[in-house]
């Protein structure tokens, strides 16, 4: 997205609360705090309501008819659900609630600045590609290359804005891998589906300490809406309207919703291990996929994981197997990357050194930094065999 420093206007009348707001604004390169000048349009407006909420509300709602400012976030130390009720339905996108979270106000501007980002972009621009990890059988280790691999999009110095879903219903475990905390998940927006908007999606997804915005799925069914076709392509238009990149954990579900996921995506990896019964299951995923004709066959690549040099098979042998070349393969670190999963951080964190972290952000950058001609060079290049 394109560089730019959005001006934020803090009109809080408490003193303690308007320096902690602009203390947390001005630790932010990307924003600036800026005085209420008539011939200067604030992107963000950070409103105190008082004790004339009435008033208040009638001075906001027209400062943003006639478009005098961007966004609206109120702050407030009441509440109450007819008061935020009132809020939403005016447009005001986030509500702090006074004593102030620091973390909670960061993550608010954080989505005010992936929204706001969108603006300035043009109609011609190219929409965020979408990245699917898949597993040709449970137990390979999908989402540990979908985690890492979005995170080393996320760190990386193109710095691109980066979100990741989950979408193992009920037995997704992103949330624990990156040690976040999520308070919603993708049930609640099967369940307001009509809702759906940038807006309403930021509100959901929770922001990673790398950048990384991720949409967790749920830990229990509960009654909610299961995922069609309809839904999943009406949430991934949008998240590719708001994010560079978005990596999808696919599981090994091929239900009709991810199937539709699977159509949508500029980049299929399907994960497996140089194991002769997931060599067979990764082959009739393969033919399975090129029957449905759903995504071109160059879109489609294979990555085997926990790779061994020493392997009972070797790499051409897996070619000759699936019948298809070998796009890249991630040598086989059990204790970094079980170190990594039970602490709740990525394998960056953990050893930033060691040679299945290196290559997962060479394949981040070989999957969106260079054509497919480089990419293919690059391919023959990295792989650990």
């Amino acid at each position: 997205m394109p560089d730019k420093t959005f001006l934020v206007h803090v009109k809080v009348e408490n003193r303690q609360v308007r320096k902690k707001l602009e203390e947390i604004i001005k630790s932010d390169p990307g924003l600036r705090v800026q005085a209420f000048e008539k011939t200067r349009r604030p992107d963000l407006v950070i409103y105190e309501l008082g004790d004339d909420t009435e008033g208040d509300f009638q001075v906001l709602q027209s400062l943003m008819n006639s478009d005098a400012l961007g966004e609206v976030f109120l702050t407030s130390d009441r509440t109450d659900s007819q008061l935020l009720l009132k809020a939403m339905r005016m447009g005001v996108k986030e509500f702090l609630l006074q004593p102030l979270n620091e973390q909670e106000v960061r993550q608010a501007l954080a989505g005010f600045k992936v929204r706001s980002g969108q603006s300035v972009r043009t109609v011609a621009a190219e929409r965020g590609k979408v990245i699917s990890v898949m597993g040709s059988k449970g137990g390979v280790g999908t989402t540990t290359v979908a985690v890492n691999l979005a995170v080393s999009l996320a760190e990386s110095k193109a710095k691109q804005s980066i979100a990741l879903v989950d979408l193992n219903a009920v037995v997704g475990e992103i949330p624990l891998f990156l040690a976040v905390r999520p308070s919603y998940h993708w049930g609640e927006i099967m369940q307001n589906i009509g809702r759906l908007d940038s807006a309403f999606l930021m509100n959901i997804m929770v922001r990673h300490g790398s950048g990384l915005y991720v949409l967790p799925s749920p830990s229990k069914l509960n009654g909610y809406p299961v995922a069609t076709p309809d839904t999943m392509q009406r949430v991934l238009n949008v998240l590719r309207d708001m994010f560079d990149v978005v990596v999808i954990d696919g599981g090994q579900s091929m239900e009709s919703a991810h199937l539709k996921v699977i159509e949508m995506s500029d980049t299929l990896l399907i994960v497996s291990i140089l194991s002769l019964p997931c060599l067979h299951n990764t082959h009739n995923l393969l033919r399975s996929l090129k029957g449905l004709s759903i995504l071109p066959q160059d879109r489609i690549r294979v990555v085997i994981n926990r790779h061994l040099k020493k392997s009972d098979v070797s790499i051409s042998e897996a070619e000759e197997s699936i019948k298809q070349e070998i796009f890249w393969s991630i040598p086989n670190d059990y204790k970094a990357t079980m170190s990594a999963i039970n602490q709740g951080k990525p394998l960056s964190k953990v050893g930033r050194k060691a040679p299945v972290t290196r290559s997962l952000t060479e394949m981040a950058n070989c999957l969106v930094g260079e054509d497919r001609e480089d990419t293919t060079k690059r391919t023959k290049r990295f792989r650990w065999h």
